[in-house]
C-alpha cells in the first residue's frame, strides 16, 4: 500500500515508509494514564503523511529510519490525514538510518562474529 492511497477512517493498513521527519516526545495523561506521545512526516515514493508514535514506538524510531506498519489506521485531524499504528497495530523498524535493510540484520553481525572468530582460530590451525 502507498500513502497516495491512504484515506481517513481507514484500518488495517499495512505500509512500508521512511520517517522524514520527527517532534521529541511529550508526556501526556490520557483516560488516567501517562502516556508518550512524538509527531512524525513519513514519505514513500508516492507522498508523505503525519505519523503519531505511541510510547515505546516513540522511542524506537528514528529520522532516516524505514518501518513497517501493520495493522495501521488513518485518521483525520484539521483536516490532515495521520497514520498510526494504533491499539492493534504494529510496528517494526525494518531499516535504520545507519544503513541496515531490515531488522534482522542489526543482529546479524552479533551472530556472524562468534562465527568468524571461530573460523580465524581454525585458519591458524595446521593440519
Amino acid at each position: 500500500m502507498k500513502i497516495l492511497e491512504l484515506k481517513a477512517g481507514q484500518g488495517k493498513v499495512d505500509i512500508e515508509v521512511k520517517v522524514k521527519s520527527k517532534n521529541e516526545p511529550r508526556v501526556m495523561e490520557k483516560y488516567g494514564k501517562e502516556l508518550k506521545v512524538a509527531s512524525a512526516v513519513v514519505e514513500d515514493d508516492s507522498g508523505e503523511i503525519a505519523l503519531t508514535l505511541w510510547n515505546a514506538d516513540a522511542d524506537k524510531v528514528n529520522v532516516g529510519d524505514t518501518i513497517r506498519i501493520s495493522n495501521g489506521y488513518v485518521s483525520e485531524f484539521n483536516g490532515k490525514k495521520q497514520l498510526t499504528s494504533g491499539k492493534f497495530g504494529k510496528l517494526e523498524v525494518v531499516g535504520d538510518s545507519a544503513g541496515s535493510s531490515d531488522g534482522s540484520d542489526n543482529k546479524k553481525p552479533k551472530e556472524k562474529k562468534p562465527k568468524k572468530e571461530e573460523s580465524e582460530e581454525i585458519d591458524d590451525v595446521e593440519f
